[in-house]
């Protein structure tokens, strides 16, 4: 029967960062650098809003959208940090985490031939649903502009079937962020064009050096923001994310979440709610901390004679495999694996343009960070 399955789908690969890790998870003692996964526990007081909603039998369906007070909590919570205006009636909607939030856009807004573009390196999640509805991911190789996806490099890449342009920042793998002028320059260029913007900003609670801003600010009826808080809060398993989009927009992308899985958890979304109500500032601690990880790890891999930019927001590091070392991505980070017990990402997983790199999450403890430095180090060495 396998021969009647769609072919777009069969044509799909796993994704190369838990390829790499399952290759390498039955390794002993070995220090993982991988998932993109917190250590930080959930907030007290939002694992007990869940309880809560268990004990008082809220385990029933919502609204497609979501109840009406987390859309109206996530449109205050994004008015306040980040100045975006969304009506919670009509412009919001809670989904089943940030991936469902983009499947249900691309789903929405993409038509067969039309294109896609993206900055390259970038996390893998984009590229298989665009394939899927029959759509073409155009990469842009920013690697030689600071990992920075600007509009002096977006602008040869749009033809007559640009649909829309994917803006991931803060980035993953690369943890780069763009300026206030830069998303300007692209909202000016895209304003007066038939092209839509989705901005995933998951990780925009969790920036260092600047406040986040969002192309929103400046290019509303244009973009689509996806958020969340599987980083901000710690919430990955409870799979709550958010959906911004003017009204003309959001009541077509709607309509397709409504058919996928008709909401959200229910008890989810009342934890959701503690977190952006009591818990609006539940990242500010784990910022502090992933902040002085960054520092530590930056300068340990300096030390080592490691070339990488500093990330402006999320938690990993992109790090530039010495010109010395003749091996690709993937065989480094398996020799790395098998011989140091230190997993790493291939920046392979990352797109063609990843090649050559390696991505460390530095989302684990300090001793941790420090023990699996210790190991690289002399990996290196050697």
């Amino acid at each position: 029967m396998e021969h009647l399955i769609n072919h777009r789908v069969k044509n799909l690969e796993i994704s190369g960062i838990r390829r790499f890790s399952n290759l390498v998870s039955q390794i002993d003692d070995l220090i993982a650098f991988t998932i993109g996964q917190p250590d930080f526990p959930t907030p007290k007081h939002v694992k007990q809003a869940g309880i809560s909603a268990i004990e008082e039998d809220f385990t029933i369906y919502t609204h497609n959208a979501g109840t009406l007070e987390l859309r109206k909590a996530a449109s205050e919570f994004v008015k306040k940090k980040y100045d975006l205006h969304y009506h919670p009636e009509s412009e919001v909607i809670v989904t089943t985490g940030a991936s469902e939030a983009i499947d249900v856009t691309f789903r929405t807004i993409l038509t067969e031939g039309s294109e896609v573009i993206l900055p390259g390196p970038i996390y893998p999640g984009y590229e298989p649903i665009i394939r899927m509805m029959g759509a073409v991911p155009v990469h842009v190789d920013i690697r030689h502009n600071q990992f920075r996806f600007t509009l002096d490099w977006i602008k040869p890449f749009i033809t007559e079937k640009t649909r829309c342009i994917v803006l991931p920042y803060p980035s993953n793998p690369t943890g780069v962020s763009l300026t206030e002028a830069e998303l300007k320059e692209i909202a000016d260029f895209v304003a007066d064009k038939e092209i839509f913007v989705l901005a995933d900003e998951i990780y925009s609670e969790l920036t260092f050096d600047r406040p986040h801003r969002s192309i929103a600010a400046y290019l509303k009826e244009n973009t689509i923001v996806i958020n969340g808080l599987s980083k901000s809060h710690s919430m990955t398993g409870w799979r709550i994310g958010f959906l911004f989009a003017s009204e003309n927009i959001a009541k077509h992308i709607l309509k397709v979440h409504q058919y996928n899985v008709s909401c959200a958890n229910s008890i989810a979304q009342k934890a959701a709610y503690e977190a952006l109500t009591t818990g609006i500032d539940d990242a500010d601690a784990m910022k502090i901390e992933y902040a002085a990880r960054r520092d530590y790890a930056l300068r340990r891999l300096y030390d080592m004679g490691l070339n990488a930019v500093k990330p402006e927001g999320a938690f990993y590091i992109f790090v530039k495999i010495p010109n010395s070392i003749q091996l690709d991505s993937f065989e480094f980070a398996t020799k790395l694996a098998y011989e140091a017990k230190v997993a790493v990402v291939p920046g392979s997983a990352f797109s063609e343009y990843g090649e050559g790199y390696f991505r460390l999450s530095f989302a684990c403890s300090m001793e941790t960070l420090e023990e699996g430095l210790n190991r690289m180090e002399k990996f290196l060495k050697s």
